[in-house]
């Protein structure tokens, strides 16, 4: 099964998993939270918890905000559902996972700036991930955010 990869507006149909990608990764650590707002939170911690701090740790934790809240705001997961948060040590990138509950379809769209207090979520992970991209199947979303990690 293929990944649907975002850029700058643009959706483009990949061949490749992330995971297959990233062959030699090792799970660094996972997490089910409710699909509830105070697992924003618990998903930042959970991170916190993993890694040192440092420059990779402030994108990752505002990224992981920004998926953990656009899933239990946009998806099946806000309604008695779950969030998991996945993280991938790959060689030289770690990959974060969200996976909700599924949205009937609904897909993550980067959007253009148009002044507005909300729709920005996604715009972050563009700006902050060297890439990203989701992937779906019938129950649930997975969106994947790919950061270089320097030695």
């Amino acid at each position: 099964m293929g990944a649907s990869e975002a850029r700058h507006g643009l959706l483009v149909h990949l061949a490749w998993e992330p995971r297959a990608v990233n062959a030699e990764g090792v799970v660094l650590g996972t997490v089910t939270l409710p699909g509830l707002k105070r697992s924003v939170a618990d998903a930042r911690g959970f991170l916190r918890d993993l890694l040192a701090p440092g420059e990779v740790l402030d994108d990752l934790t505002l990224v992981v905000s920004e998926l953990v809240c656009n899933a239990i705001t946009h998806t099946r997961s806000r309604d008695d559902g779950k969030v998991t948060v996945t993280l991938v040590q790959g060689p030289g990138v770690l990959l974060l996972e969200v996976t909700d509950d599924g949205a009937d379809g609904a897909r993550p769209v980067l959007k253009d700036e148009d002044g507005g207090e909300s729709g920005r979520g996604i715009r972050v992970v563009d700006a902050l991930a060297s890439r990203w991209a989701f992937r779906q199947d019938p129950d649930h979303t997975t969106v994947w955010a790919e950061f270089a990690r320097h030695a």
